[in-house]
């Protein structure tokens, strides 16, 4: 027979999901009326248009952790702006934390655009889509991630081309490492891993999305949880290599080797 705590304490728990998810549902179109006016206002001015991207994605991206519950920690210092960084990738919310501590465009497979919630301000913030079924499309992304540096922008690249559940890296594509490699240009890397509460879900299931996990499932759960904590941890300094497929091994050994692996069973 439950007790009066275990009851009060569910209580709790649905009121803070049901709370949760409406300031989520909230926070895309007063995202969308931030951009939209700070675009008016810069109008005439087209350079800093991606200056009013930038702060829109970085100011959602922390309003969103507050929401979850998300207590980012970082080691290391993130890149100045131009950058190329490369780092694991454990689910959707990896743009959270890492959109809540450096401002820069990610590039993303071209589902995620299709995504409630995070997909339209994913378009509207300058994110870098790629169809990973067509080879061909990694050359338009690559020359999009060319040109974004050259403007002066960061670009963050999941370079594993999937999520997983954090028990491992899996080696980095090489595909879009390709102008870093034949222009010289060094690349900085990053690693992104959760932490759950004690005696609550772990992280490799109630925060990583991998495999054939629904998101309306998943975002359910993760509302749940009363805090989060993501490390996100910056390489010391960047790496250069003339060849694509050996610049992607060199980055994927010092992010694998500066990973704390997610699942701890």
């Amino acid at each position: 027979m439950p007790t009066a705590t275990s009851s009060s304490s569910g209580r709790d728990s649905l009121l803070r999901s049901g709370t949760r998810l409406v300031l989520l549902a909230l926070s895309g179109p007063l995202a969308f009326v931030a951009w939209a006016l700070g675009t008016l206002v810069v109008l005439p001015f087209p350079r800093r248009r991606r200056a009013v991207q930038a702060a829109v994605q970085h100011h959602w991206a922390r309003g969103v952790g507050s929401i979850l519950g998300l207590r980012v920690r970082v080691e290391g210092t993130p890149p100045p702006a131009p950058y190329l960084l490369v780092s694991n990738h454990l689910g959707y919310l990896d743009i959270v934390a890492y959109g809540a501590v450096v401002r820069g465009r990610f590039v993303a497979k071209r589902e995620v655009r299709r995504w409630p919630l995070i997909g339209p301000l994913a378009a509207m913030v300058g994110t870098i889509f790629i169809d990973r079924t067509l080879k061909r499309d990694a050359v338009r992304a690559l020359d999009v991630v060319q040109e974004a540096v050259a403007d002066g922008d960061g670009v963050i690249v999941f370079a594993e081309a999937t999520s997983t559940a954090g028990q491992t890296v899996l080696p980095f594509r090489p595909a879009l490492l390709d102008w870093a490699a034949r222009s010289g240009h060094p690349v900085h890397y990053a690693s992104v891993e959760y932490r759950t509460p004690p005696g609550g879900p772990p992280a490799h299931l109630a925060v990583c999305w991998w495999g054939d996990m629904t998101f309306g499932g998943h975002i359910a759960e993760l509302v749940r949880l009363p805090w989060i904590e993501a490390t996100v941890r910056f390489g010391a300094a960047p790496i250069a290599e003339p060849d694509r497929k050996r610049l992607a091994g060199r980055l994927h050994e010092a992010v694998a080797a500066q990973f704390i692996p997610v699942v701890t069973e």
